[in-house]
């Protein structure tokens, strides 16, 4: 989440006056993430999240992210509810962008990971793969295998080589190896994609709420658990702790086991899920708009991660 456009209050005012939500009383840009432009809203009904859809989302895709969080929340999964206007859109325009409001989910996301969140991160995801099984749209994945080689020629010498030396060269020959590895066949559905600790909210010592599916799409479920060892079972000193991945895969297999070929796919699944971060935070790093309300994230993070999947000969690296 970030805040790339300003919004005035006149402008908001009249936004609002499409809903049925109650007349504003206060409203902040929230600075975390690099994406789209978030406020927190409160009104005279309650607290909700506006979002400003900026240039990486395709507006073509955005009725779709909202029918999946629609039928997310219907099949029970806590996730934030589009909010519909008076004459039933979710969609309208706002500050010269498109955008929507959602119910506000409470709690707060941990800003260090414990083993005891690593469990029910795994149950959670698993329940978002089965609960998006009836949802029959889908979503390619466009920051998927297809969509790497692109984003790295963006990146590419010199300006990769300003964020390390010989980095363009090493992550061309680490792209090659994994795409020629990438598996086939392997179970697909509805993924998070993106399922980082910031979006996930705990409350009690329970997760209260899985937010921001704007990555969401259709491709392998086992890449989504890859993304999740990325983003939580590793330290700070970039270490990677395999009580946290087994507690992971626990939960997440209790309520959908991973079959012997998803298992053995981990490594390679794990390397890819590095290398999308990897390239998404170098391409930010190198173009964040001057003045936008955000903090860019150091690629180098996802660099070191990389280097540990590509050693990894097995699943057995994860604790399996």
């Amino acid at each position: 989440m970030a805040v790339y456009t300003e919004v005035t209050d006149e402008a908001l005012t009249a936004f609002l006056a499409l809903y049925d939500i109650g007349a504003l009383r206060a409203y902040r840009g929230i600075a975390e993430g690099v994406e789209n432009s978030n406020y927190a809203l409160k009104t005279s009904a309650g607290d909700f999240i506006l979002t400003l859809y900026e240039k990486r989302v395709n507006p073509e895709d955005l009725p779709w992210f909202l029918g999946l969080m629609e039928h997310l929340a219907a099949q029970g999964l806590s996730c934030p509810l589009p909010v519909r206007a008076r004459d039933g859109r979710n969609l309208n325009p706002l500050a010269g962008k498109i955008a929507a409001i959602t119910t506000f989910l409470p709690g707060i996301w941990p800003r260090r990971v414990l083993i005891e969140h690593c469990e029910p991160l795994g149950a959670a995801l698993a329940q978002l793969h089965l609960a998006g099984q009836g949802f029959a749209p889908t979503r390619k994945n466009g920051l998927g295998p297809d969509g790497w080689a692109p984003l790295l020629q963006k990146c590419l010498l010199p300006q990769a080589d300003q964020v390390l030396a010989g980095l363009g060269a090493e992550l061309t020959a680490w792209l090659e190896q994994i795409t020629a590895a990438w598996p086939q066949g392997l179970p697909v559905g509805h993924i998070h994609a993106d399922l980082f600790p910031d979006n996930v909210f705990f409350l009690d010592g329970k997760i209260s709420g899985l937010i921001d599916f704007y990555f969401a799409c259709t491709d392998i479920y086992a890449y989504d658990v890859a993304v999740c060892l990325n983003a939580w079972c590793f330290e700070r000193d970039f270490s990677f702790n395999t009580t946290k991945s087994r507690a992971l895969l626990r939960g997440y297999t209790a309520h959908r086991p991973l079959s012997g070929a998803e298992m053995a796919a981990l490594p390679v699944l794990a390397q890819g899920a590095a290398m999308r971060f990897l390239l998404t935070r170098l391409y930010d790093w190198l173009n964040t708009p001057e003045g936008a309300m955000v903090t860019p994230k150091d690629p180098l993070d996802y660099y070191r991660r990389l280097r540990f999947h590509l050693a990894a000969k097995d699943a057995s690296a994860y604790g399996v």
